[in-house]
């Protein structure tokens, strides 16, 4: 990913914090010789520089995935357009956006394995419902499904963080900026008024 100094960020905890609050990723490799995307969700492991998941059996990318294939996971998060009628000056419109490109290698699990990915990831967002499902409880004939779906482990081996936030902006357009974003009810203008204010 294209990342001018500006807009670079190497804080690991930030970056891990984006990788867990945005989990929904496209998955992106070589799959009969064309460029290949998958949306689905990941998690990063807690203790180990490892993202999990899993995609269907049906899927064409599942049946060309091997052990030791490099592979790109994208996570997006807010992202918006900045009018230039709210600088002081002429000059362009732009869009401010936060992003992390994940590279690594995958390791493709057996069945146990996938079970036990599953349950991390159904117990992440199971946690904040009322009455929360465990895979554990689960019916024999319902986790028959789980053979249809091929889960797999990235061993992360680059992460790229970019934070497009308006940085090369001075502070009185900065400030405008933020103040327009917060006057509009879309949640994205939101979220990204509530980043800018968070990154000066």
């Amino acid at each position: 990913m294209y990342i001018p100094d500006l807009y670079k960020n190497e804080n690991q905890h930030e970056i891990e914090q984006f990788l867990h609050e945005n989990g929904f990723a496209i998955l992106i490799n070589q799959t009969d010789g064309k460029l290949w995307g998958t949306h689905t969700p990941l998690f990063l492991e807690a203790d180990k520089p490892i993202l999990s998941g899993h995609i269907s059996r049906e899927n064409p990318q599942a049946q060309s995935l091997q052990n030791g294939d490099e592979i790109l996971a994208i996570f997006t998060g807010p992202h918006t357009y900045i009018s230039s009628s709210w600088y002081d000056h002429e000059n362009v419109p732009s869009w401010n956006y936060i992003a992390v490109h994940v590279y690594g290698k995958v390791r493709l699990l057996d069945y146990d394995e996938t079970v036990a990915s599953l349950k991390k990831l159904v117990d992440k967002y199971e946690k904040p419902q009322q009455n929360p499902i465990r895979v554990e409880d689960l019916s024999e004939k319902t986790m028959r499904q789980a053979r249809g779906i091929l889960a797999f482990e990235i061993e992360i081996t680059d992460i790229q963080a970019k934070k497009k936030l308006s940085q090369n902006r001075d502070d009185k357009n900065y400030k405008n900026i933020i103040n327009q974003l917060e006057k509009s009810n879309d949640n994205s203008d939101q979220q990204i008024a509530i980043e800018m204010r968070k990154n000066r």
